[in-house]
């Protein structure tokens, strides 16, 4: 699965992080969200991480 996080949009709230740690994690130097792991979790559940973003920041 191609799991992507948009930079430009990306705001470093955590929402991700919290939700799926074994998926995302925050880039404390950058202060943005990154995919550490795409398979970490079912597309069920990456999918609400998805929809929680407030920016809209993650897609597949």
């Amino acid at each position: 699965m191609s799991l992507h996080i948009d930079d430009s949009k990306c705001i470093g709230c955590g929402v991700c992080c919290s939700m799926l740690e074994t998926v995302f994690d925050l880039d404390e130097d950058q202060g943005i969200a990154r995919v550490i792991n795409a398979e970490g979790a079912s597309l069920n559940e990456i999918q609400e991480a998805i929809e929680a973003c407030p920016v809209e920041a993650i897609s597949i």
